[in-house]
């Protein structure tokens, strides 16, 4: 009986000590909702460890892994969906709906889009980008050639006002990909109005990044 329980405690305390020495996962934003708002749920007290228990102490010659910085992201978007922002360790990346910048079927920029093309360029700026990626896309509905031309046709239109304000060091991409990577269901509008879009992304600069540390 005296093994039984000693076996027993054994047990509990190394299962205690992996519990407890097991990595946090990173935190990242998901493009879901999540089943219950941050901060709604509650957990149990955690349970009470002796600290001088064997199982809490590393072995002899063990080390703890290096810190290391974990990738996250973070997005943001407009209430109306119009504008998306996502932030990465590595990259700054808008998206904005081809409504907000064109009229329907057309790659000529309507008034309201230089401000807002601006307020990106303003951005790469501050984050010395001399990298420009400018990519337009479409929903599904027509043709994909003529998706193609017309989602090209909007990045050559969005890069040119970029260049306005960028000056000749910075170099681009352009490109057109029609229906393809859709970000939203093309079954519904208002996933195909999420899927018509332009992209402008670039490299971070040495300003900082939305990161955070944990162990491996």
């Amino acid at each position: 009986m005296t093994r039984s329980r000693s076996l027993a405690t054994a047990t509990a305390t190394t299962l205690t000590a992996f519990l407890l020495l097991a990595p946090t996962p990173a935190a990242w934003a998901d493009d879901d909702d999540p089943s219950a708002p941050p901060g709604s749920t509650t957990t149990s007290p955690p349970p009470e460890v002796d600290s001088n228990s064997p199982g809490l102490k590393l072995a002899d010659g063990a080390t703890l892994a290096p810190v290391k910085v974990l990738d996250i992201k973070s997005v943001v978007e407009d209430m109306g969906g119009e504008e998306r922002r996502e932030d990465t360790n590595t990259d700054v990346k808008f998206a904005l709906q081809a409504e907000v910048l064109f009229p329907k079927d057309s790659p000529k920029l309507n008034p309201e889009a230089a401000a807002r093309i601006k307020a990106i360029a303003e951005e790469a700026k501050a984050q010395k980008a001399t990298d420009v990626r400018v990519f337009g896309f479409t929903d599904n509905l027509g043709s994909y050639g003529h998706g193609k031309k017309l989602s090209k046709d909007r990045a050559e239109a969005v890069h040119d006002e970029l260049a306005t304000h960028l000056g000749p060091e910075v170099t681009y991409a352009v490109r057109g990909y029609s229906e393809d990577y859709p970000i939203a269901d093309n079954g519904s509008e208002e996933g195909r109005k999420k899927n018509r879009r332009v992209e402008v992304s670039f490299p971070r600069g040495a300003s900082g990044a939305p990161s955070v540390e944990g162990g491996s």
